[in-house]
């Protein structure tokens, strides 16, 4: 009988249940950064038109390509913490590239983005999963000042 006739369908609670679809409340993903994504302060070398500066997910190391120089202090990798089911499959998914934006107007790009996860990331049993992320920043120009810009990071179950 169909729940028209006031009767929950048996076949369909049969069917929910033999692909894993159990009618229980699903906790809803959270994600909170942890740590900034922050390249310190380089500047082009003099003579030079464009750079590259990397940061590596994995170790939180810079690396800077031929025409940018390190004027000091500490770059970092950016870490995140996501929250929700105890041990489900999840998955990360970052931009292609953003826009960054200096208050004077200025904008470079930050391309290649990336996290440390493996191919299937899960939580854990406690329901968390810590990750970091990197990427690479074009400079082009003669542009100066603080940039800034989000990185919007989507998580969803598997």
């Amino acid at each position: 009988m169909s729940a028209a006739y006031g009767r929950d369908c048996l076949t369909c609670a049969e069917a929910r249940s033999d692909l894993g679809l159990a009618q229980r409340p699903e906790i809803p993903l959270k994600i909170d950064v942890t740590a900034q994504l922050n390249f310190s302060r380089i500047a082009l070398a003099n003579g030079r038109k464009d750079g590259q500066a990397k940061i590596n997910p994995q170790s939180g190391a810079i690396e800077l390509q031929e025409g940018l120089i390190d004027l000091g202090g500490y770059s970092v990798a950016g870490t995140a913490i996501i929250r929700g089911e105890p041990g489900r499959q999840i998955r990360v998914d970052m931009p292609a590239s953003i826009r960054l934006r200096s208050a004077a107007g200025g904008n470079i790009e930050l391309t290649a983005l990336r996290t440390n996860l493996g191919a299937a990331p899960r939580l854990d049993a406690g329901g968390t999963l810590t990750f970091s992320f990197g990427g690479a920043l074009t400079v082009k120009g003669d542009l100066s000042g603080k940039f800034r810009g989000r990185i919007p990071i989507t998580v969803q179950y598997e």
